[in-house]
């Protein structure tokens, strides 16, 4: 009877401990890899140029990154560019899986194609996820999972040691995952090593076949000294956003991930960057007071008055948010070499100072002067 008694004993702790490990499992090995923390924020703030952390909270949770997965797309992209293994005006073809894409989108069709420099403002400005479906499979032999694997070696090697990813857009999946102070370390190597290919993420809207295309970052017009570089959400990952700012030639890397609406990312973001600015010695600056405003008003007051910078639509919880401003083209000047506006705005508070690179703008009327199609 004993022994009969230890036997059952012994089998229902084995089973027990097995319950335990696959409740472990679920909840802790792989549920750390896949647990998101919607509201609960991660943020981390770098110096570009030495690496040193100036601020940190949560920044080792892993994290679905949304559409801050983009950001190494783009990375390849440029690797490539540098490489010569493709060009910025080589045709990338659109298949029915990249058109199938969920949006934020272009639209893209089966069939048809766009350049190379296409898909990255696509990506830059609108986050389209056909157009870094398509970019992906361009760059991964015609197969976005193959892509994605390139994508994760390419995370290990810059020693992005909680990153994984599953495709080229950050639309959801399971195993994709990050970190904040992963995509610290991609922004800053992007910043660093493809310095030529940067102002992309400054580009404040594009036309893509004569539709006008704005950039969803309301960074760079609602915080001094902003360049770039990413937005993203989805409704696991909350509001994400990687921004670098620079003031007195000290560039600074910020993240923020899982905030609960892009007013909480974009405060907690402003705050951070201004603390640790501060932290390297640099003054304050007052931040100007932006305005959002729809795209078609935007689009009405940039043929009247001069060039837009950014634009918004009205929703203040969305992914799409962003901030817009105008500069009278008294206050700026196209120069032919590469296309490049230099832009002096004044606010009412503060003066900023920006090289934008614009592709497409269109014609812009100032008195009886008319500029050329800007296109780069």
């Amino acid at each position: 009877m004993t022994r009969l008694f230890l036997a059952r004993a012994a089998r229902m702790k084995v089973s027990l401990l097995a319950f335990v490990g696959l409740a472990a499992f679920l909840l802790g090995g792989a549920g750390q890899a896949r647990a998101q923390y919607v509201g609960q924020i991660s943020s981390i703030v770098m110096d570009a140029r030495t690496g040193a952390i100036l601020s940190q909270s949560n920044a080792d949770l892993r994290r679905y990154p949304a559409s801050l997965t983009k950001l190494m797309t783009l990375y390849l992209t440029f690797k490539a560019l540098r490489a010569g293994r493709i060009t910025l005006d080589q045709v990338v073809p659109v298949s029915a899986h990249a058109a199938s894409m969920e949006p934020s989108k272009l639209g893209l069709r089966p069939g048809s194609y766009l350049t190379v420099e296409e898909a990255i403002l696509a990506l830059v400005t609108k986050s389209a996820n056909d157009a870094a479906c398509a970019l992906g499979e361009f760059l991964g032999g015609g197969n976005e999972a193959v892509f994605a694997q390139i994508m994760t070696q390419q995370a290990a090697h810059l020693s992005m040691n909680d990153t994984s990813f599953r495709n080229a857009s950050g639309l959801p999946n399971e195993e994709q995952m990050t970190s904040a102070r992963d995509l610290a370390t991609l922004a800053r190597h992007i910043a660093l090593d493809f310095s030529e290919y940067y102002h992309y993420f400054a580009v404040p809207a594009f036309y893509f076949r004569g539709r006008y295309v704005p950039n969803h970052d309301p960074m760079l017009q609602s915080y001094p000294g902003a360049d770039g570089l990413k937005t993203g959400y989805t409704a696991v990952a909350g509001h994400n956003l990687v921004t670098s700012a620079v003031r007195d030639n000290v560039r600074l890397i910020g993240v923020v991930m899982g905030a609960s609406s892009n007013m909480q990312r974009n405060a907690v973001m402003a705050d951070l960057l201004d603390d640790s600015f501060r932290r390297e010695g640099i003054a304050p600056v007052q931040r100007p007071l932006v305005l959002a405003r729809s795209t078609l008003a935007a689009r009405r007051r940039a043929a009247a008055r001069g060039v837009v910078l950014a634009s918004a639509r009205m929703r203040a919880d969305g992914p799409e948010q962003v901030a817009d401003a105008s500069i009278p083209l008294s206050c700026a000047r196209m120069r032919r070499p590469g296309h490049v506006l230099s832009a002096h705005a004044a606010h009412a508070h503060a003066a900023t100072h920006a090289h934008v690179h614009l592709v497409g703008m269109g014609q812009v009327r100032h008195g009886a002067t008319t500029s050329r199609r800007a296109r780069s």
